[in-house]
């Protein structure tokens, strides 16, 4: 029975890795491997009503995941709708490519750390569109973008999917992720911005001559592009808060924020015509979210939960320890497979492989983990949601990335990585 559960898991890690090869959506692929893991689990068990349980206790704790990421979604298509994100973008202005380089870099990083790297992967990219003319420089930008979303992603609790998990699951909790993930990220960012910044030299930005295609666009007033911007903003960041405050879990302050962000769009365009108040409602923000990331999510922390079930993730931690010795070289080999193999099952798999009884809330481990995992992914366009956000918007090729961006990012990552192996040891 185990042996066909690591197979079956093992096939659909190989498919979802080969996802446009195959041209099978990985979010098929995720769901059909959790519905063949649980069946053989199910069948081969002697203990139905054990199953089931076990079952219920996965699922609460993927729903929890799973409607926090749906509200969190919700809120940033409602500022889009509104473009509340002129806010930023029309501050961005400048003739110098590497200028613009490291102004895109920071307000990436700092945006991630407020929404998540996915969302500001996509909105920074599609920015680019606008500000540059040259396709080389904007497949330049799209990696580097990558690495600033995943880096700005990894010091919050709700930048990043991995962490997002982690802070959920009790592993992290916001105060003491943020310090001591900060400075690490920072340096992931920082020396591929320099290096790429040094390449450029003194390079003009070349903007693109834009036609007046942007008809269909609804055009917002400025209260309404700054109301719901800083509104959608501080709900976002309220939500760590709310949970200290409250001791309720996440998901629960993202949808009472939700109904906030909600209530207030509905009151301000109560007396407008029925096809502009629609076309801004968050009605409508609720059919633009990438429900197929959410499916995705779903299928695989439902994968990873029958491993832990059947005790084959707590085996692999102890062949680690013995093989690796050291909590530092696990954790960076992670990391790193976080590159080719999509960083939310394995930092699920890691919250099954150890547990909060031997590692405590906010111990090296787990602070280690939400860094390599976020940043990790960074050296593959492949190996994060951000890189396959930029992947299809700007069609970036998986070998191109690997000759012009990953050698970056794996810089960044170790140094980042070592910084914080050595701050550890120091402090502790």
């Amino acid at each position: 029975m185990l042996t066909l559960i690591i197979f079956i898991f093992v096939l659909t890690y190989v498919a979802i890795a080969l996802e446009h090869p195959l041209k099978v959506n990985k979010s098929a692929t995720a769901l059909l491997g959790a519905g063949l893991l649980w069946t053989v689990y199910a069948v081969s068990s002697t203990d139905p009503q054990i199953v089931g349980v076990q079952l219920g206790d996965s699922l609460t704790s993927t729903a929890q995941i799973v409607f926090f990421l749906m509200g969190a979604m919700t809120i940033v298509e409602v500022v889009d709708a509104h473009n509340g994100f002129e806010v930023i973008t029309s501050r961005i202005k400048t003739k110098k490519l590497s200028t613009l380089l490291w102004m895109v870099g920071f307000v990436t990083f700092f945006l991630s750390s407020i929404l998540d790297n996915l969302t500001t992967a996509i909105v920074m990219v599609s920015l680019m569109k606008k500000l540059l003319e040259k396709r080389d420089d904007r497949l330049l930008f799209a990696g580097i973008i990558v690495i600033a979303a995943n880096a700005g992603g990894a010091w919050t609790p709700i930048g990043d999917v991995t962490t997002t998990m982690l802070w959920i699951g009790g592993q992290i909790t916001t105060v003491k992720i943020m310090r001591g993930l900060f400075i690490p990220s920072m340096i992931n960012l920082l020396i591929p911005l320099w290096i790429t910044s040094m390449l450029l030299g003194g390079r003009p930005a070349v903007p693109p001559q834009l036609g007046e295609d942007e008809a269909d666009a609804v055009q917002t007033s400025r209260f309404e592009r700054n109301l719901m911007f800083f509104l959608g903003m501080g709900v976002l960041v309220a939500v760590p808060v709310f949970k200290t405050l409250t001791h309720l879990p996440p998901f629960m302050g993202i949808l009472f924020g939700l109904g906030v962000v909600w209530l207030v769009g509905d009151m301000v365009h109560r007396q407008e015509e029925d096809l502009r108040k629609q076309r801004l409602t968050l009605a409508r923000a609720l059919t633009r979210i990438d429900m197929s990331s959410v499916v995705f999510f779903i299928g695989i922390l439902l994968s990873v939960a029958v491993l832990e079930h059947t005790h084959i993730l707590s085996g692999i931690a102890r062949w680690l320890d013995h093989t690796a010795g050291r909590q530092d070289v696990i954790v960076m080999i992670i990391g790193l497979v976080s590159a080719v193999v999509d960083n939310v099952p394995l930092v699920a798999a890691s919250m099954g492989m150890y547990t909060l009884k031997d590692y405590p809330t906010d111990s090296f481990l787990w602070e280690f983990m939400a860094y390599c995992a976020g940043t990790g992914g960074s050296i593959l366009v492949i190996g994060s949601a951000a890189g396959v956000a930029a992947m299809g918007l700007e069609k970036i090729s998986f070998l191109w990335y690997a000759r012009k961006i990953s050698g970056l990012a794996l810089l960044g990552y170790l140094a980042g990585a070592l910084w914080y192996v050595a701050q550890s040891y120091l402090l502790n």
